[in-house]
């Protein structure tokens, strides 16, 4: 029996890629989900079609000061167990040529959306006991390519956030896990903004060649019922780059500048 069977959780970015793939899964370990993303419609087709009875909360994630006053709503209103933050967006354009919005967009929804939602349940976390906070960041929250400086921004961001949270609630039994995918087979890609804010439209070669969401989301779980700290998911290079940046960080600027 999974440790999640009967266990609420609130998950985000949940209409596509990871995040489909990921209620797919959940569901069928037996959680209760809390499924948000900005359609209400593709939401609730999703819940009807998933085993078992969960809950559609549709927010746009752009918006993080609403976000928080809507998920500290939603944990007064119920038990919260896991909470993961899967939304996000990414980036496919020059630094020299990307309109600063853009900038402030992909930290909007990739960083303080995560901040937003993090604060509004975790309050709720501590009084009840028990918590877990499960935020999905990148490889590229951990080196940094070409194309990606705003995306790769935010998501280095969100890992010190994670780092820091979870040194501060070691003492309160809150859980948290990092999750940083690398080339994963999703439209990431296609929805990746561009120098001028609107969407790519467009695969790349790298995510085509990953994994499957199904495998990513697999992972996911995995990392989450064993509580670790952090995992890296992916294959060949995007997997080992967090690696070869440790222990061999020249090397990798060298192969950045070169791709």
């Amino acid at each position: 029996m999974s440790m999640l069977q009967g266990k609420t959780v609130w998950l985000t970015g949940a209409s596509s890629g990871i995040g489909l793939a990921l209620a797919e899964a959940l569901a069928a370990k037996g959680a209760r989900l809390i499924l948000t993303a900005r359609s209400k419609d593709t939401l609730n087709a999703l819940a009807a079609r998933l085993p078992g009875e969960h809950q559609v909360v549709p927010m746009d994630l752009m918006q993080p000061e609403s976000a928080l006053a809507q998920a500290q709503q939603l944990a007064a209103s119920q038990p919260i167990h896991y909470l993961i933050n899967n939304a996000g967006v990414s980036q496919r354009s020059l630094a020299l040529e990307t309109n600063f919005q853009v900038y402030r967009d992909l930290m909007e929804i990739n960083y303080f959306s995560v901040v937003a939602l993090t604060k509004g349940v975790l309050p709720h976390m501590v009084q009840q006991g028990h918590g877990h906070i499960v935020t999905v960041s990148s490889v590229a929250g951990k080196v940094g390519t070409k194309l990606r400086s705003g995306y790769a921004g935010a998501k280095f961001g969100v890992i010190g956030f994670m780092d820091s949270l979870r040194a501060e609630v070691a003492d309160k039994n809150i859980r948290c896990t990092t999750i940083c995918p690398g080339f994963i087979h999703t439209q990431v890609a296609h929805n990746a903004l561009g120098a001028d804010g609107n969407k790519r439209n467009q695969a790349d070669p790298d995510n085509a060649g990953g994994i499957s969401a199904e495998q990513c989301a697999k992972e996911i779980i995995i990392a989450i019922e064993k509580n670790k700290a952090e995992a890296v998911i992916g294959s060949g290079v995007s997997k080992l780059a967090p690696l070869l940046q440790r222990f061999f960080p020249g090397l990798v600027r060298r192969m950045v500048a070169k791709r």
